[in-house]
């Protein structure tokens, strides 16, 4: 229906009139449902405290109709609710009063001190459950890597995930007819939104197109508009700097805008819509990858992954993104369109200066090509910050090498975090090519990084350990490609692999 959000919740259809366009979930669920079960802790995506779960139909998976996927409520806007079914903490209890095997767990094995966090990982356990997650201890630790407790500790907490998940998956109460509801709120006309700003009166405007021509055509009209895919970004343009959004054009009811083509058999590229998910995009990169695919794995969090996009995290520009660094270096193109005319260029030359990217007026990124490797590519990815799980780059590098007899043929080396945009390290680079992969050789290129950037200081680094971290990645790369790697002489003792 124009002009109404649709969703579902524990079962029962919700249709919201023109709701305010950026109103977040979690502000929903307090304020105007009293469901306070779902916690409000850093409201920018971090701690897990406001973990909810979506669900919605998977198309073409013989094994599943309903796939569900943890998110967080505070910077998830009420609209993008709008076809899925949304289970909160309060949904998880049966109508006789059962708890969930998950909530059991917690109570059995003391998972919980003063409470607050608990809600926000019951129900990331809780999306783990349902999708036929295992106990494998490192699956159950990357699921709660976005959910934070400072009482605990996670050793109860996972051995409640290891309880749970070994009492297997019960069936759903009522899922054919969840599935049946869930395909009566297939959109197949635009959704828009109008409503009044109720700090400013002002007039806010949300549209979710449900084809690419319609969304192609919205940009043009609202060129200044804001772009939403996942919110991850966005959402905290709204709870941390509180800007008012006159116009958001939502990428995610769009067909086919989060389709990703690989054909395993094929030396096609791998073609990735700008609308997939970090979560839809890993396992298939990590596949021809890996060293991009662990880098994956560190990126934020299984709740920001499964709501952030690979095109989001190019699209925004920004230096310290992990994804156009590794990408750049396996010689990723982007795929622009403007209108009914489209342009490729390489993933590098999108990147102009800070804040400031070729992107013409009225135009957005629409795909990601990424070639698969020969089989004289040597590649890897690095990703050092503070903490392993979750945190922001000091520094991410990503290096593509052609190798053939020893000898370098082609460089691709990236950084993030090193300069104004990610960028390619030419000087390093040109110090490579033609040259025998050897020490020599990769120490004339660390030396030749310091005329490539000139990094700044700031809270994650500073500009002495920026420099001298990407000298340092250089080497790692050579040591662990290098034809002697396998196995070194340290001293008298033989180390292999190292």
């Amino acid at each position: 229906m124009y002009g109404t959000v649709r969703f579902l919740l524990d079962g029962e259809l919700h249709e919201l009139v023109n709701p305010d366009p950026t109103e977040t979930v979690l502000n929903f669920l307090r304020y105007r449902l009293a469901r306070t079960g779902t916690k409000e802790g850093c409201a920018e995506g971090d701690c897990g405290a406001c973990t909810v779960v979506l669900g919605e139909l998977v198309e073409n998976d013989p094994w599943a109709e309903v796939r569900y996927r943890a998110v967080n409520a505070c910077i998830l806007f009420v609209p993008m609710l709008d076809g899925k079914e949304l289970i909160t903490v309060e949904s998880l209890k049966s109508k006789d009063g059962t708890l969930h095997p998950v909530q059991q767990a917690m109570v059995d094995t003391h998972g919980s001190q003063c409470g607050f966090c608990t809600p926000g990982f019951v129900m990331s356990l809780y999306a783990l459950h349902e999708n036929g997650g295992k106990t494998d201890r490192a699956k159950i630790n990357d699921t709660l890597a976005g959910n934070l407790c400072r009482c605990t500790g996670y050793g109860p907490i996972v051995d409640a995930a290891e309880q749970a998940l070994t009492a297997g998956v019960a069936a759903h109460e009522g899922l054919a007819d969840r599935v049946d509801a869930l395909k009566a709120l297939k959109r197949h006309e635009m959704l828009e939104l109008t409503a009044k700003s109720p700090v400013t009166g002002n007039e806010k405007k949300y549209f979710a197109p449900v084809t690419i021509d319609e969304f192609a055509d919205l940009v043009l009209r609202y060129p200044d508009a804001t772009i939403l895919a996942g919110g991850t970004d966005v959402g905290l343009w709204v709870t941390k700097m509180h800007k008012e959004l006159a116009v958001v054009i939502s990428v995610n009811a769009i067909e086919g805008f989060d389709a990703i083509h690989e054909s395993p058999e094929s030396p096609e590229p791998i073609e990735i819509g700008a609308g997939a998910t970090v979560t839809d995009a890993m396992d298939i990169l990590a596949k021809y990858y890996p060293d991009m695919g662990e880098l994956y794995r560190r990126f934020a969090s299984t709740q920001i992954r499964n709501s952030g996009t690979i095109g989001g995290n190019i699209a925004n520009g920004s230096p310290i993104g992990d994804s156009p660094p590794v990408l750049i270096a396996a010689g990723a193109q982007l795929v622009l369109r403007k209108g009914e005319a489209e342009r490729t260029i390489p993933l590098e030359d999108y990147f102009l200066d800070y804040g400031k990217q070729d992107l013409a007026e009225g135009e957005f990124v629409a795909r990601i090509v990424v070639p698969k490797p020969q089989a004289n590519r040597r590649f890897r990815a690095y990703k050092i910050s503070k903490r392993f799980d979750q945190d922001i780059s000091a520094v991410c590098a990503g290096i593509g090498l052609m190798i053939t007899d020893s000898m370098v043929e082609e460089a691709r080396i990236a950084f993030g975090g090193m300069a104004a945009t990610p960028k390619r390290a030419e000087a390093a680079e040109v110090a490579l090519v033609g040259k025998e992969w050897s020490r020599p050789a990769v120490e004339a290129a660390m030396e030749a990084l310091e005329q490539d950037f000139a990094p700044i200081s700031d809270m994650r680094a500073s500009a002495d350990y920026r420099m001298q971290v990407a000298k340092n990645l250089l080497m790692k790369a050579f040591v662990e490609t290098s034809e002697s790697a396998e196995t070194r002489l340290v001293g008298d003792k033989e180390l292999a692999h190292v």
